[in-house]
């Protein structure tokens, strides 16, 4: 997971990311009005040009103290706060 995670973020950002620690697993059946899907969140420290890759039109960066207000997808929310509190991030 960890190996597919980074080779993900060099794709989709261009970031070469290092894993901090597992955030958490989500696999509330009613997260995703789409279906049901599970993700495994994990908190990373990134590093390189940030560029948008194949499935993502824009990339931004955005101030920590600036995410929660964002409109942020199904439980995006939670997990960033989940991410947000833990004690590797303080």
């Amino acid at each position: 997971m960890e190996e597919a995670l980074k080779r993900e973020m060099k794709e989709e950002t261009g970031l070469d990311v290092r894993i901090i620690r597992q955030v958490g697993v989500y696999s509330d059946p009613n997260r995703d009005p789409r279906g049901h899907t599970v993700s495994v969140a994990f908190l990373c420290l990134g590093e390189g040009g940030l560029r948008a890759g194949d499935d993502a039109k824009e990339v931004h960066v955005v101030p920590i103290g600036e995410a929660l207000n964002l409109p942020l997808a199904f439980d995006h929310a939670k997990i960033l706060k989940d991410a947000l509190n833990s004690r590797d991030y303080r």
